[in-house]
C-alpha cells in the first residue's frame, strides 16, 4: 500500500520538472541546419559555419548526407522537423527547388548561389551569394603586373574545379584584373571537372606552364593543390583559393579569400531576430568583408604593394566597374 503514495510524489514531482526540462530543450534546440554533402571532403564552408555558431551562441547543427542518399527524402525530413531556416549548399540545389514548393511554411537560404538558379519563383527560399569577383580581380592584377617582370609573352592561367558560378566568379574576375593590368596578357582557364583528385589539376596546370603562364590560379579545391603543386615544381607563381595558403610554400603570391562566417552570421542574425528575409539574393562582397586578398609574397616589391592598396581603395570607394561574365 506504501507503494501509491510513492507513485504518486513521482508524478507530482515529474509534472513541477517537466516544464523546466521541456524549456530547456527549447532553448538548447538547433534553429538553424546547414545541409552539404562536403563537409567531408575539404570544404571551408563547414568550419565557417560552426565558428559562427559559436561567436553567435545560436544553436544550430550540420547534416552531411551519403551521396547514396536521396536529397530530396532528406531536404523533406528537415522541412518537417520545424526548423527556422534551412541552409541549403549548392550541391543541393536541384532537391532544394522541388522541396521548396512542397513545404511553402518551411523557411530556406540557398548558400553561395543565386537565387535564379532554382529555375523558378519560390516564396519561401532566400539566397546569400559571397561575391569574390573583386578579390579576384585584385589577384589577377597582381599576378599581371609581376608577370610583366618576367622576359617573354606575358602569360597567367586558372584552373577550376566544375564550371558552375562559385567557381567562374572567381575566373571572371581574375581575368578582369589581369587585363586591366596587361591589356596584352594571354589569360588561360581549364576545368578539372573535380573537386578532389589533385594528379587532374596539376595536369591542366602543368599544361598551361608550358605555354608560358607565369602564374596560375587554384580555384577547384583540394583537386587545386595539384596547382599549387605545379607552381612550385615549375618555379612559378602559384595563387591560393578559399583560405590563405601562403602555409603551403613561397611559392604562393596571395590567395583569394571568401569569409564563410560572415555569410553565416548574416543568416543567423535573421534567425535571431525573427526576420528572415525570403525572396532575395543577399551579395556579400570586399566591402562587407566577403571577400579579399590573403598574404601577400614578401618578393612584391614595395611600389607595387602600394599600386595594389590604392587600386583596393578605389574599389571600395565604386571607382572601378568589374564585368560580370
Amino acid at each position: 500500500m506504501r507503494l501509491v503514495p510513492l507513485l504518486v510524489a513521482g508524478l507530482l514531482l515529474a509534472g513541477a520538472v517537466a516544464p523546466e526540462a521541456r524549456a530547456e530543450s527549447e532553448a538548447t534546440r538547433a534553429r538553424i541546419v546547414l545541409v552539404t554533402t562536403s563537409c567531408s571532403t575539404g570544404s571551408f564552408a563547414c568550419p565557417g559555419f560552426k565558428r559562427a555558431l559559436r561567436t553567435s551562441g545560436m544553436p544550430g547543427r550540420v547534416i552531411s548526407p551519403d551521396l547514396r542518399e536521396d536529397p530530396v527524402g532528406t531536404l523533406s525530413l528537415l522541412a518537417r522537423q520545424e526548423y527556422d531556416l534551412i541552409v541549403v549548399a549548392f550541391d543541393y540545389v536541384d532537391a532544394l527547388a522541388t522541396v521548396a514548393r512542397r513545404f511553402p511554411k518551411a523557411r530556406f537560404a540557398l548558400f553561395d548561389a543565386p537565387l535564379s538558379i532554382l529555375g523558378g519563383p519560390t516564396r519561401n527560399v532566400q539566397a546569400v551569394v559571397i561575391q569574390p569577383l573583386e578579390a579576384a580581380y585584385l589577384a589577377g592584377w597582381l599576378a599581371a603586373r609581376m608577370e610583366r617582370l618576367r622576359p617573354g609573352e606575358d602569360v597567367v592561367g586558372a584552373v577550376g574545379g566544375v564550371a558552375i558560378p562559385p567557381v567562374t566568379d572567381f575566373i571572371v574576375g581574375f581575368r578582369a584584373g589581369a587585363r586591366a593590368a596587361d591589356p596584352d596578357i594571354t589569360v588561360l582557364a581549364g576545368y578539372s571537372d573535380d573537386f578532389l583528385d589533385a594528379n587532374k589539376c596539376e595536369a591542366i596546370a602543368r599544361s598551361q606552364i608550358a605555354r608560358g603562364a607565369g602564374a596560375v590560379f587554384n580555384v577547384a579545391g583540394l583537386c587545386g593543390l595539384g596547382t599549387l603543386r605545379a607552381a612550385k615544381g615549375a618555379g612559378v607563381w602559384g595563387i591560393g583559393v578559399d583560405t590563405d595558403q601562403s602555409i603551403l610554400g613561397a611559392h604562393v603570391l596571395t590567395s583569394v579569400l571568401k569569409n564563410y562566417d560572415a555569410a553565416f552570421l548574416e543568416l543567423i542574425r535573421q534567425v535571431h531576430s525573427g526576420k528572415i528575409r525570403p525572396r532575395g539574393t543577399r551579395v556579400i562582397t570586399l566591402r562587407d568583408g566577403g571577400a579579399g586578398l590573403g598574404r601577400v609574397s614578401p618578393k612584391v616589391p614595395a611600389s607595387l604593394r602600394a599600386e595594389l592598396d590604392r587600386l583596393r581603395q578605389r574599389m571600395l570607394d565604386g571607382k572601378i566597374a568589374i564585368p560580370q561574365s
